[in-house]
């Protein structure tokens, strides 16, 4: 029977393979192909993979038109489709041959996110370098709740949105003490955590990592960095990614976790 250190080991290999396949499913980042930022008014739109151009109307309300383009595989209105973006709800989606398109919101800005599920840059992945699991890396850290706090997070485009941040978590690395200010990452209470460390840019990726925890219990949350892995904008880069926030920037090399990224 495996002991309790085999067994942790064990689930968090299962935890990256589970990973890896997600990452070569038919709409994953690797499949990702376009961003395609949308105007007030008409946009003629022409997407990677296909000879089709499509209108996107955007005015109070952003409308789809086109007859090559189908919605639940049915051909749009007459007087086209209304979208639904990604940050207002379930987003409308839309199929053109092999991509799939939603509208995406960032601020007060519109796009359309296309996907190729015959993209070959996921069926090409093989693995993603890692450090070698340690669980000296798992901890088991205090939660401060902050309830109510906004927190500056910078994305990839540019631009610093609030966002809340349901706490902190706390813990010591070598009598080191360091925090993270977590963001919202589920409904049951998940955090979210996007941090830096001296490793980015070098065995890292430059603009940091994400990680996932469990629920907070009882004043303690399980911040495991064995976890930690890349953000989207590794794969693709149409990608809109948030960056660490100043306070997620630690000041020790954090050795677990995926390294960057090198396509093969």
């Amino acid at each position: 029977m495996a002991g309790p250190e085999e067994a942790y080991r064990s689930g968090v290999e299962r935890w990256h393979v589970e990973r890896l396949a997600r990452l070569r499913a038919p709409e994953s980042w690797l499949s990702l192909v376009a961003l395609h930022w949308l105007s007030p008014g008409i946009n003629e739109v022409a997407l990677p993979g296909s000879a089709e151009r499509f209108r996107i109307e955007a005015a109070s309300e952003v409308r789809a038109h086109g007859d090559a383009l189908r919605h639940e595989r049915a051909p749009l209105p007459a007087d086209g489709l209304p979208l639904v973006a990604d940050a207002d709800g379930d987003p409308t989606r839309l199929e053109l041959g092999s991509l799939r398109i939603i509208l995406i919101r960032r601020g007060e800005r519109f796009a359309l996110r296309a996907w190729d599920r015959e993209a070959t840059a996921r069926q090409e992945l093989v693995g993603i370098d890692r450090f070698a699991v340690d669980p000296r890396w798992r901890f088991e850290a205090r939660f401060e709740p902050t309830s109510g706090r906004t927190i500056a997070v910078p994305d990839i485009l540019g631009e610093v949105a609030p966002e809340s941040s349901p706490g902190r978590v706390a813990f010591s690395v070598d009598d080191v003490e360091c925090r993270l200010d977590a963001l919202e990452g589920g409904e049951s209470g998940e955090l979210f955590l996007v941090f830096a460390d001296p490793t980015n840019g070098v065995e890292t990726y430059a603009g940091g990592r994400f990680l996932y925890t469990d629920p907070p219990d009882g004043g303690r949350v399980v911040v495991d960095f064995n976890r930690a892995y890349n953000p989207p904008c590794v794969f693709s880069p149409y990608a809109t990614c948030p960056l660490p926030p100043a306070e997620n920037r630690l000041p020790l090399r954090i050795e677990a976790g995926e390294k960057a990224y090198h396509p093969a």
